[in-house]
């Protein structure tokens, strides 16, 4: 099956993050990681916490900032994939956990990162 043209922009804006993480010191849990209650494109460690990361990437602004796309039907699909994570992983169950976003912009033209805004403890309830 051949990767849509929004399926390819989503996984290069996660691998972007995701390099972008590691060299700032997070570790590598999982990626992609699918339940009934959504998806986690990114699980990392930052230190002692538990990271679950959204990754939003656009391809120019002329639809929106990338970290404007998430709303509060998606909000309530984060955290409860969470939940979901963490009583798959008893490993992480004790762990202090958050929601970061990293938002990226593609050039348009050559795909290119343009702006890449990591912000950490981006979501919370309520």
């Amino acid at each position: 099956m051949t990767a849509t043209p929004k399926r390819r922009l989503g996984d290069a804006g996660e691998a972007h993050a995701r390099r972008h993480l590691e060299a700032k010191g997070y570790r590598f849990v999982a990626a992609n990681w699918r339940c009934q209650a959504g998806e986690l494109d990114l699980v990392l460690r930052d230190r002692d916490e538990l990271v679950f990361v959204e990754v939003k990437t656009r391809r120019g602004e002329d639809m929106g900032r990338a970290e404007e796309a998430i709303g509060r039907a998606k909000l309530g699909r984060l955290f409860a994939a969470a939940e979901w994570f963490l009583a798959d992983h008893p490993e992480h169950a004790d762990a202090v956990w958050r929601v970061d976003l990293v938002a990226i912009t593609l050039d348009a033209r050559d795909g290119r990162v343009r702006r890449l805004t990591h912000i950490e403890n981006a979501l919370a309830s309520g």
